[in-house]
Formats: C-alpha cells, sequence, structure tokens
C-alpha cells in the first residue's frame, strides 16, 4: 500500500539525508549497569515495593524487585528514603512549537492557512531549545506527544518525543512511534474561522466540513489502492494521505472536545467513514458518556482539576479521572501546558484526592499510571516505556520522597538509562542547550 510512511521516506531521500521520520540512533553504552537500591518503587505494572532494587543496563531496564541479582561491577545509587518512578509521561503538550519565550517569530502551533491542514506536521517545527524541555525534564518528564494546536479543525500530525538535550528534533522524535491526527470540534474551529466569515459557523457546520473532508479522503485512498501496481496512481497529495493514514489504522486521531453531545458526534463520524478514534483530550464532560467510551475503546487525556475558561469547559467535575477509571476508560492527565507539564507528579496528587474525596478506592498504584502507563498506551509507546519493568527503556526518576507530594522533587531523571538530569546540579547555574536557561536555576533556589 501507497501509505504515508512511504511517501515520506522517499521524500526524505529526494531533499536530504535526514528528516522528521528520521531514526535515533542506538545509544552507544560500555558503562557497567546501574543499580538503584533500597528505594520505595511504584512500577505501574505491579504493587508498591518497599526497599526495592532496579537495574538497568545499556538503556534497558533488566530487573526490578525487592530480590535481585545485582551485577558485580554495577554502579550503586543508594535510594534510601527515596522513591523511584517511571519517567513521566504528558500526552498532549505543544512545547517545542509553542515555546518559551513566546514571540510572533516563534509560535509554530496552529497553521491557520486552512480548516484542514492535516498535511502539516509538529516534528517539522519543534524548537529544541524551547527551554520547556529542560524545565518539563527538572520535573520528571520523560515522553511527550508534541502536537499541533485547536484553531484548525483537522490541525495536523503530531508526534512523540523523548524529552533529551540536543539540537536536534529529529534525535527527540522516538522511532517507529505512531504519529496523531490532531482534531478539534467546538468553540476553536467555529471561533477562528466562523469570525473570518468562513465556514464553519456552527456546531452543525463542523459536522457536516469533518463528514465532507473524511467522504474525500475515503474517495482518495480508495482510487489510490485501486491504482497501486498499475502505473496510474493519483498524484500524491500529503492532506490526504494523512487522513488515509487515518482511515487504514496506522496514525492515530486524537480530538480537542470537551462537551458530552460533541464527542457523541464525532463518534458517529468515525463508525460512518470506519475509523478508530484514538482518544478525547481535554474532554470535561467524558464522565457524562463513560460507559461508552470504554465499550468504544476510546481513551481520555484529562486535567486533574480546570475548569470554568470557557463555556465548553463550565460543566467539569473535580472526580473525573475517578469516574472514567472506575467505567474502565484508559485515563490520563495531560498538560496542554508549559507550566502544568512541569507538575505531572502533582496533577496525579490532586486526582486522586479527589477520586478519594468522592468515595473512590483509587492508590498509589493506581495515579502513578495516570502519568506513565497510560499514556504510553495512549501514545502507542507502551511497548518500550511507561512502566519499570524488564525489558523497557530505562526512564526512570528518583525522587527526593513520596512523588504526590508537593516537598518531593524528582532528584535524578534518566531516559534511555543516561542521566539526563540531576538536581544536585542545579545549585549551579543551568548549562543546558536552551540559551533562555544560562545562568538560571531550575530548581529556583
Amino acid at each position: 500500500m501507497f501509505n504515508l510512511l512511504r511517501v515520506l521516506a522517499i521524500s526524505c531521500l529526494a531533499v536530504a539525508p535526514s528528516c522528521a521520520v528520521a531514526q535515533r540512533a542506538a545509544p552507544v553504552d560500555d558503562e557497567p549497569a546501574t543499580a538503584i537500591v533500597n528505594a520505595t518503587i511504584l512500577t505501574a505494572s505491579s504493587p508498591m515495593i518497599e526497599n526495592g532494587t532496579v537495574v538497568f543496563d545499556d538503556g534497558e531496564i533488566t530487573a526490578v524487585g525487592q530480590t535481585v541479582d545485582i551485577p558485580a561491577n554495577a554502579n550503586i545509587i543508594d535510594a534510601s528514603g527515596r522513591w523511584v518512578t517511571p519517567g513521566l509521561i504528558d500526552p498532549h503538550s505543544h512545547l517545542g512549537v509553542f515555546p518559551t519565550p513566546l514571540l510572533p517569530t516563534t509560535m509554530d502551533l496552529n497553521e491557520k492557512s486552512g480548516n484542514n491542514t492535516a498535511q502539516v506536521s509538529a516534528g517539522d517545527a519543534i524548537w529544541p531549545q524551547d527551554p520547556g524541555f529542560d524545565m518539563a525534564r527538572a520535573g520528571g518528564v520523560t515522553s511527550i506527544a508534541i502536537l499541533p494546536g485547536s484553531s484548525n479543525m483537522f490541525g495536523g500530525r503530531g508526534v512523540s518525543i523523548k524529552n533529551i538535550e540536543t539540537v536536534s528534533p529529529q534525535d527527540m522524535i522516538i522511532p517507529g512511534a505512531p504519529e496523531f491526527l490532531k482534531m478539534a470540534c467546538g468553540e476553536n474551529p467555529i471561533k477562528v474561522y466562523g469570525g473570518k466569515g468562513q465556514a464553519p459557523f456552527t456546531r452543525m457546520g463542523v459536522i457536516a466540513e469533518f463528514r465532507k473532508a473524511w467522504a474525500e479522503a475515503t474517495r482518495y485512498r480508495d482510487a489510490r489502492d485501486a491504482a497501486e501496481g498499475t502505473g496510474n496512481a493519483p498524484p500524491v497529495d500529503f492532506q490526504m494521505e494523512t487522513m488515509a493514514g487515518v482511515l487504514d489504522g496506522e496514525i492515530i486521531p486524537v480530538l480537542h472536545c470537551y462537551r458530552a453531545d460533541e464527542m457523541l458526534q464525532m463518534i458517529e463520524v468515525s463508525h460512518e467513514f470506519g475509523f478508530q478514534i484514538g482518544a478525547f483530550h481535554h474532554a470535561t464532560e467524558a464522565y457524562k458518556i463513560a460507559d461508552i467510551l470504554a465499550e468504544e475503546n476510546i481513551a481520555v487525556a484529562a486535567w486533574a482539576r480546570r475548569w470554568g475558561f470557557k463555556m465548553e469547559a463550565y460543566d467539569a467535575i473535580d472526580a473525573e479521572v475517578a469516574m472514567l477509571e472506575d467505567a474502565g476508560v484508559t485515563v490520563s492527565l495531560h498538560s496542554d501546558n508549559a507550566l502544568l507539564i512541569q507538575r505531572m507528579n502533582i496533577e496525579a496528587a490532586m486526582a486522586l484526592a479527589s477520586a478519594k474525596r468522592a468515595g473512590y478506592d483509587d492508590t498509589y498504584e493506581t495515579a502513578i499510571k495516570w502519568v506513565t502507563a497510560r499514556p504510553a498506551k495512549l501514545m502507542g509507546i507502551d511497548d518500550r516505556t511507561g512502566t519499570l519493568e524488564p525489558g523497557k527503556m530505562a526512564d526512570i526518576v528518583i525522587w527526593s520522597g513520596d512523588p504526590f507530594s508537593v516537598y518531593s522533587h524528582a532528584e535524578e531523571v534518566f531516559i534511555d538509562g543516561d542521566l539526563a538530569y540531576s538536581r544536585a546540579d542545579d545549585e549551579a547555574p543551568v548549562e543546558s542547550d536552551s540559551d533562555f536557561l544560562t545562568g538560571q536555576s531550575i530548581s529556583g533556589e
């Protein structure tokens, strides 16, 4: 099948030896194994482990548990009194495309040249020197989905990255991870395009425009597939290739959508055109249709506590994450914000506190999944990260104490087994790839 990845690969070879689908070179590691010992461990895949050990080598976790064989030459990190978790994961961020400092010349969030810009990719505009990446890393965030904004009905493609220091956005992109198609319903496209005298003006218009676009994509996909091998393939249309990738199950569609009725409308559209919605993002009224979302196998990326900043978000409740969890929905927390991403552990703590107030019996073992295993599943990278298990990437955070306490900090952050952040080093001015953090201290001390 002449799919999007093949088109991109051909384009890359024709233009340059490296582009947005380039593969990150595997790390070369001649160092001995590392063992974190005497820690309280939240694996996000098993019950809490007291006085436990995590061993990793060559970028990969090799052992986790209370009784673990430690290689004789291993580097030992004594984590007595400290906690260890998987690296935190944010499934909805705009770092690098909506950076700090924000200027007209650095704003790459929304390609507003049309209501359907499915052909563009956030991966082509990531600015690795955005100091937000450094700040997120100091908060224990190791993997991030970078998405376009929500001005358009079809905002474009998003990518999953590792939060490493580099000057190359291609080096950040996780090899082989699925891409996303970011879509938006409701107020945003109506406000941006209806406000300019363009369609859509109403929610009726939004759904009509979605149907029109998916019908066109279906015709394109069918004609392309029918012509494969005949020498009569239609000209490549990158916008349609992205949408065909969704129809073929190769690209994950994620929707900025707040209201329950609009989510149900988008589910109907997905049924009409035969694609599976990956997740609703923000989704402040998802609790109203939790049973349907579970039945449809649609995930939700939500906030712990954010509401009322516009009409769509007015009917939110603090216990939504707990209600979705109880209904069997794959639910995770997200930031959508350069400040919240620095405190994803506290977002999880707030969601857990709301769950307890509402009478749910969620525990630390569940709460850690909301910022690790669940977003990894939503992003299609749970086979390699999101939990502390042998064979997974060594994306690990050592916390000064209980990670759900406002008094705790990420002290060491490992990405692919490499020390990516050390709080002890923050006692000196920050030295990073970001000129905008030179001479500053992330810890604020």
